[in-house]
Order: C-alpha cells, then sequence, then structure tokens
C-alpha cells in the first residue's frame, strides 16, 4: 500500500478496534506490500488489512477455525472479539492473536513437522478452495498483457508463458495425490512462538501436490520432511520461481524492490539447475 492507503488502513483500523473495546493507541505496520499487517498497542492485537475485494478473509477465518479445532499449528484469531471480518472505510480488518517472537528462528526440524503436521489437518479440512493451476492462470494473464507487464522484456514474456505452460503439463502429468494446502508457507509465514511453530496467512490456501508448498521453503526443511517425490519438488520449484517472476513484473505489484528480483527470477528461470530456493534468492536481493 502507498502512504496514504496505509494512513487510511491505520485509521480504519483502529477505529474497528476501539468499537470493539480494544484500545489502540498505535499500530506499528509489521509488514506492507498489498496488504497490511499491523500490530496494535497497548491491546496486543495483529491486525491484517486489505482493500475490500482483494482479500479472502471469510475463508482465512473458517480455516483457521476449523484447523485450531484439530490441533493444527496456525496463528489463532484474537479470543476477545467475535471472529469475523469487519469493514471499515473501504478496508477489510481481521484481528488475530499476536504472539512475542522468539529467537532463533525455527529449525528446519520443527518446520518441516510443523508443515507436515498442518497438512495432517488440512486433509481433514473440506472447505471449497481454488487449485494450484488458477495461480499459474493468474501469472499467464499478467505476462499475456503489455499493459500488466509493460517492463517486461518480449523475448522474456514468451519465455515465461512457455515455461508456466508446460511446468503444469508436466505436474498435471505426474498424477500426484492433491491436497488442501497453505500455498505460500515460506519463512514470512511461519512464527516461532512460545507455543511453537504456527502458521499465518490462511488467505493463499489451494489444492495440489504437497511438493507445491515444499517448493516454497528452505531446501534443509524439505530434507525433514518424510516422502517427498523429488523429480516433482524440482518441477513445482521451477513453476513457483515463473509465477512468483510474473507476479514482480505486473505494474501493480508493491513487492519491496520487485522490479530486482523478478529480473533475479528470470536469471535464475535461464540459468536452469539446481533450482534455487525462494529463501536463497531473497538473501541474494538483501546482499549489499
Amino acid at each position: 500500500m502507498d502512504t496514504d492507503d496505509i494512513t487510511r488502513a491505520i485509521a480504519a483500523t483502529t477505529s474497528v478496534a476501539a468499537t470493539l473495546g480494544l484500545q489502540a493507541d498505535d499500530a506499528i505496520v509489521l509488514h506492507n506490500s498489498n496488504k497490511l499487517a499491523l500490530r496494535l498497542t497497548p491491546c496486543d492485537v495483529f491486525a491484517r488489512v486489505a482493500p475490500v475485494g482483494q482479500e479472502v478473509a471469510e475463508f482465512e477465518i473458517e480455516l483457521a477455525q476449523r484447523l485450531a479445532g484439530l490441533g493444527s499449528p496456525v496463528a489463532a484469531l484474537e479470543p476477545r472479539v467475535d471472529p469475523q471480518v469487519r469493514t471499515r472505510d473501504g478496508f477489510a480488518v481481521t484481528l488475530w492473536t499476536y504472539y512475542e517472537p522468539v529467537t532463533p528462528h525455527v529449525s528446519p526440524e520443527q518446520y518441516a513437522e510443523a508443515l507436515e503436521q498442518l497438512h495432517i489437518g488440512m486433509r481433514k479440512v473440506a472447505l471449497p478452495s481454488p487449485r494450484f493451476t488458477d495461480r499459474i492462470a493468474e501469472a499467464e494473464q499478467i505476462v499475456a498483457d503489455p499493459m500488466r507487464s509493460p517492463e517486461l522484456a518480449d523475448a522474456d514474456r514468451v519465455f515465461l508463458t512457455s515455461k508456466l505452460r508446460s511446468l503444469q503439463q508436466t505436474i498435471d502429468n505426474h498424477g500426484a495425490a492433491e491436497q488442501l494446502l497453505h500455498g505460500e508457507p515460506h519463512p514470512g509465514n511461519i512464527l516461532n512462538t512460545k507455543a511453537g511453530a504456527l502458521f499465518i496467512d490462511l488467505e493463499t490456501c489451494c489444492r495440489g501436490p504437497i511438493e507445491f508448498d515444499l517448493a516454497h521453503v528452505p531446501e534443509a526443511v524439505c530434507t525433514h520432511y518424510p516422502n517427498v517425490d523429488q523429480q516433482l519438488l524440482d518441477n513445482c520449484r521451477q513453476l513457483v520461481l515463473a509465477i512468483v517472476a510474473a507476479w514482480r513484473w505486473d505494474h501493480t505489484d508493491q513487492f519491496p524492490n520487485g522490479g530486482y528480483f523478478g529480473a533475479e527470477l528470470l536469471r535464475a528461470l535461464h540459468a536452469g539447475p539446481p533450482w534455487p530456493t525462494l529463501d536463497t534468492l531473497v538473501a541474494r536481493l538483501d546482499r549489499p
């Protein structure tokens, strides 16, 4: 969100909190991209804020409640208020438990165990959800439209389109079992808390093979996850790189240094295997 939208989103969120009896004298921005993550104080509430129509907050709330009931490792909703989406001034606001971060970071073993437990819980939840191929279709639309991706070179436009289509065909032909997935279980969406490792941001859920989720996590995590199909994982890693590359070239994308990251993703796809993980590329981006 830009500065004006952030100001409006914070005002809407603190107003919602006040009407619910939660004291929110200050709002600390924890993350800002297309959506905003805030820590409200002194009530100590974690708020997720998005423009109305650009979120699936009701789905996220229902899924979080069902998974919590199964004992799955997910962040809890704010217990002092009813679990529902509040809208104010064009923003959808959901309120969650705030967890003080614990150091060190989640170990690869803990990360893999938490993700496996999440997958086990998700197999027991029956909720309509998109398939992972919807991500591919969205990426193809961005790449195909020069108005949406004006900075993308024509040769890279052809390359990304071909890569997205061929990988979808290859993964479909693999015929792996599919289930409900987190969708983006990267390190930014797992918290190390006193209650253990917990996943956040469930609005990205989709159906697909578990390797699609594993393609978002560090390499060391995959080595601790049982029964991984390495060939399928390699194809899913390529696919995730291609999808995220398309997102970064979208002219409306608000990811920090998105253009540079998009170029890095394209370089990785052109370079070929071994396919880097997203955290490896982010580390390159952050390097001076």
